[in-house]
């Protein structure tokens, strides 16, 4: 699995969104993503489905540590205390010990972040959490984030696909060392229907999806985490690391 050095650590470019799988079958998808080759998981308080994406992982066969785990604290439980409380509730229900990142799902209206983020910083002391980071942020929401924060913010997750684009979002993470996970890397599926992206991948022998995830994961200090529920889906969308466009390519698919 290819994976960004980001202030020191390593994180798998590719990993696996969980958002809307429930029940066994989200337990079943976990467990065939890790032992098909993916590394990088990401769930979320918001999800529901933190207990079965923690028996996934339990059920594989790869050891808990080979395994980058992500959750997310849901915007109602953003004060200090409420932190504590969420994510001592999710390590328990994901039962492991520690997330290898917990980001701030949204931004709030409400609490300041630095105080979401001292409370962070707390967990990481007593090792609950390894890093710290936000999602939805813009860049001027980043830039506060990460002038208040004692901690380095490791990532930004946002939308991010050849339909939405993310480029001073993009500029300033890489100017700062701060990692761009993008979920929705596939449109929700809209990729699969466009043409630019179906003729590139004719000549690599690819498909659009795949053409779509390569693009994003070309990109300097980029990761993406799309969503699989089959495991044709699982398996194709880690099929993207034996190829690679090239600069007119990638530029015909910034142009989308």
């Amino acid at each position: 699995m290819n994976s960004v050095t980001v202030q020191e650590t390593e994180v798998p470019k590719l990993g696996l969104g969980t958002y809307q799988l429930r029940g066994d079958a989200c337990v079943q998808t976990v467990r065939e993503a890790i032992e098909m080759g993916y590394r990088h998981i990401d769930t979320a308080e918001y999800y529901n489905n933190q207990r079965e994406v923690g028996q996934g992982i339990a059920a594989a066969d790869v050891d808990r540590e080979e395994i980058f785990l992500t959750t997310k604290v849901w915007r109602s439980n953003l004060a200090h205390d409420d932190v504590l409380q969420s994510v001592r509730e999710s390590l328990d229900t994901l039962g492991v010990e520690t997330v290898d990142l917990l980001l701030i799902h949204w931004p709030s209206q409400t609490v300041p972040v630095g105080e979401t983020l001292a409370a962070m910083e707390q967990l990481q002391s007593e090792d609950k959490v390894r890093q710290i980071g936000v999602s939805n942020f813009s860049v001027e929401q980043l830039r506060e984030a990460m002038q208040v924060a004692e901690s380095p913010i490791l990532t930004n997750q946002v939308q991010y696909h050849p339909f939405h684009g993310q480029a001073e979002l993009v500029e300033f993470c890489i100017e700062h060392d701060v990692l761009l996970t993008a979920y929705s890397p596939l449109a929700k599926g809209d990729v699969v229907d466009n043409e630019t992206l179906a003729t590139i991948g004719e000549r690599y022998g690819k498909s659009a999806a795949q053409v779509a995830l390569r693009w994003l994961l070309q990109q300097e200090m980029v990761a993406a985490i799309p969503k699989a529920a089959r495991r044709s889906h699982l398996e194709q969308n880690l099929s993207v690391f034996d190829f690679e466009l090239t600069d007119a390519d990638m530029e015909r698919v910034f142009a989308l």
